[in-house]
């Protein structure tokens, strides 16, 4: 049997998610569910629907988990809450440091409904954070570094774009080179955040638009662009069309740390990723979550949960034998 998922929202992380299922054959993509008019919504998977957002509710006992594709800004701290009520949920939502919050929130009105909610799945946080908690335990007289980038970031193009006077944007977060190197060479700098990161934003405004105004907005944007260096460049549709179509991304995570008697001996773990395509990559990991959750609810569990929550073999379609057998 099929775990039955449902999408909601249909954009890039929604139209990723459409292409993993179709990659993991023990899911099925049963709906999906639009604040636009449904009948202007094309997806590409022939045997599912296209509900109102508003209809959801009526198709809980149709879908095993429900995968929230908003963005973090404004719409997951409002979805995910709700729609746990309802349904198994994975969200992506990756502001890091309202996570605690969006944990307790999400957290309450899953364990009062008996669902169970992975929030903050992706590859930062998500994968990273996997590996920074891993090496941590492995490391633990060490240093934590982690890069992002070059790449395009769905979250902070999407808190620019929501912007009074912004029609579209893109927006790029560039590892500091220096940086980089010196912690790779195990140097173990103190680092701010301003000296590991600059931002760049490509920004379409509307017609009349202050633009004063939008990139002051931008760069003392909190949790998105207040400690950084960031640049904002001003350019058409047309413009951004031609050289901003795409959503590369990728990063790297780093610990460098001691063991010996008296830490005589140094050691560099890392992990990085290079991706063409930001939302895919992170849909494929939502979709392995959502199968987690799917097992983990099967087995009585509920409450709000996290990547560290979850034992690696609940995300494979893999049984234990298996696993063992090709992996360990």
């Amino acid at each position: 049997m099929s775990i039955r998922i449902g999408i909601l929202g249909y954009g890039n992380l929604g139209r990723g998610v459409e292409c993993a299922i179709k990659h993991n054959p023990d899911t099925e993509l049963v709906a999906v569910f639009t604040r636009r008019d449904p009948e202007t919504v094309k997806i590409l998977t022939e045997t599912a629907k296209v509900y109102s957002v508003k209809d959801a509710e009526q198709h809980k006992d149709e879908i095993d988990v429900l995968i929230i594709c908003g963005g973090s800004a404004t719409d997951l701290p409002v979805q995910t809450p709700e729609y746990v009520k309802y349904f198994n949920v994975v969200d992506s939502f990756d502001t890091h440091k309202r996570i605690p919050e969006h944990f307790a929130n999400v957290d309450k009105a899953a364990t009062e409904t008996g669902h169970v909610g992975i929030i903050s799945v992706g590859w930062d946080p998500g994968m990273f954070s996997l590996n920074r908690m891993y090496a941590n335990a492995i490391l633990t007289e060490g240093n934590d570094y982690t890069f992002w980038g070059k790449g395009v970031s769905q979250g902070h193009s999407d808190a620019v774009r929501r912007i009074k006077g912004v029609k579209d944007a893109k927006q790029y977060t560039i590892p500091v080179e220096a940086a980089l190197e010196s912690v790779r060479n195990g140097e173990n700098p103190e680092l701010t955040t301003r000296q590991k990161h600059t931002r760049e934003c490509f920004v379409v405004a509307e017609e009349g638009a202050d633009l004063a105004r939008i990139e002051e907005e931008i760069k003392t944007m909190p949790n998105y662009f207040d400690e950084y260096d960031t640049t904002v460049h001003f350019i058409s549709q047309e413009e951004l069309d031609r050289d901003h179509s795409g959503i590369p991304h990728g990063g790297f995570v780093i610990r460098s740390g001691k063991t010996g008697w008296n830490n005589e001996n140094s050691h560099v773990i890392e992990y990085s990723l290079k991706l063409d395509s930001n939302p895919e990559f992170t849909s494929s990991v939502i979709v392995a979550y959502a199968r987690a959750a799917y097992r983990m609810n099967k087995e009585g569990q509920k409450g709000c949960k996290t990547v560290f929550d979850v034992a690696p073999a609940y995300l494979s379609a893999l049984d234990g034998a298996e696993l063992r057998k090709k992996f360990l």
